[in-house]
């Protein structure tokens, strides 16, 4: 049985549609990444799903329709991270974390001591336990996001929606991340979206891999399943053209690896920008003296500025 089943899902702002007509499904324990070039809608897609916008269509989650759902009843089901956080006071960390349980609290409810003890042990997941009293505005941003990160695990909610979680992280930590996504859905038997733009970390972590264009979906690659040779002509018109192919670790896993070809644009720039740098080596004037070799070669016939010229001898 699907976890997540959306269907004809069509959302935009002021009038203007940004996606058209989306369906897809999620099972439970899978990522489900989304791909695409800036401005496809990627954000429109995880914010309709979370009804943050108005749209038509349907977004099944279980046996309840989320569009049906109240704040409350929406905030148990579906955890959801912002590209910014919207934090813009000063509370520590664990404030930050204990906030998730606030579905679960009446007005004026302060969190009870197990979900102290909840709170602060997400944060120990996410590497920043010895942390949890510092101020939330003092930390970095790829911090913030992890922070974030423990507040949507805390509550086990069985759909998480991220947009763009990797954006502020470094290297080690996407992969990380990504591993703490990953053992989050199999452990609760959950599910994820989450917008990206590695497309390598994409391919090495999602189970399915939405592809977003025209403000439709364009189509699905199952990375771990899909052959190389289907994946790539989807991948290139989005990315322009790529090649994949497969390297195995130090421990004998597969990885995907996407490179950047050179395609006919590319190669048009590099032309353009040869003819550019070649006209202004013609075109541009002589150097001043300061910026001339201090030691000149003996074919060197320097300029005949008025300061490399002799001085004249005053007359006694």
């Amino acid at each position: 049985m699907n976890l997540l089943t959306v269907t004809n899902l069509s959302a935009g702002y002021a009038g203007k549609q940004v996606i058209k007509d989306i369906s897809f499904f999620v099972a439970p324990k899978t990522i489900v990444g989304i791909l695409g070039a800036n401005g496809c809608g990627k954000t429109t897609l995880i914010k309709a799903i979370a009804n943050l916008l108005p749209h038509t269509g349907s977004c099944q989650l279980d046996d309840t329709y989320l569009e049906n759902a109240s704040p409350r009843q929406l905030a148990l089901l579906c955890g959801y991270i912002p590209q910014k956080s919207g934090i813009s006071i000063d509370l520590t960390l664990l404030d930050v974390v204990l906030m998730g349980f606030n579905p679960k609290l009446s007005l004026l409810q302060s969190p009870t001591e197990q979900m102290k003890k909840e709170a602060f042990d997400a944060l120990c997941s996410v590497g920043l336990g010895s942390r949890k009293d510092d101020n939330f505005q003092q930390l970095s941003e790829g911090q913030k996001q992890l922070c974030l990160l423990a507040r949507t695990f805390v509550l086990k909610r069985r759909l998480l929606l991220l947009d763009e979680p990797e954006s502020a992280l470094d290297f080690r930590l996407r992969y990380e991340t990504m591993g703490l996504l990953r053992t989050y859905v199999a452990k609760n038997n959950a599910a994820a979206l989450v917008t990206l733009h590695d497309p390598s970390l994409a391919l090495n972590y999602c189970d399915t891999l939405l592809v977003l264009s025209d403000c439709g979906l364009l189509g699905e690659l199952q990375p771990f399943s899909t052959p190389i040779s289907k994946m790539e002509p989807l991948l290139s018109s989005i990315y322009g053209t790529i090649s994949l192919t497969t390297l195995s670790t130090r421990r004998g896993e597969k990885r995907l690896i996407i490179i950047q070809e050179d395609d006919a644009c590319c190669k048009r720039l590099r032309e353009l920008l040869f003819v550019t740098t070649t006209m202004k080596t013609f075109l541009d004037p002589v150097p001043p003296v300061c910026c001339m070799p201090s030691k000149k070669p003996a074919l060197f016939v320097p300029p005949p500025y008025p300061w490399d010229l002799p001085t004249p001898r005053r007359s006694a």
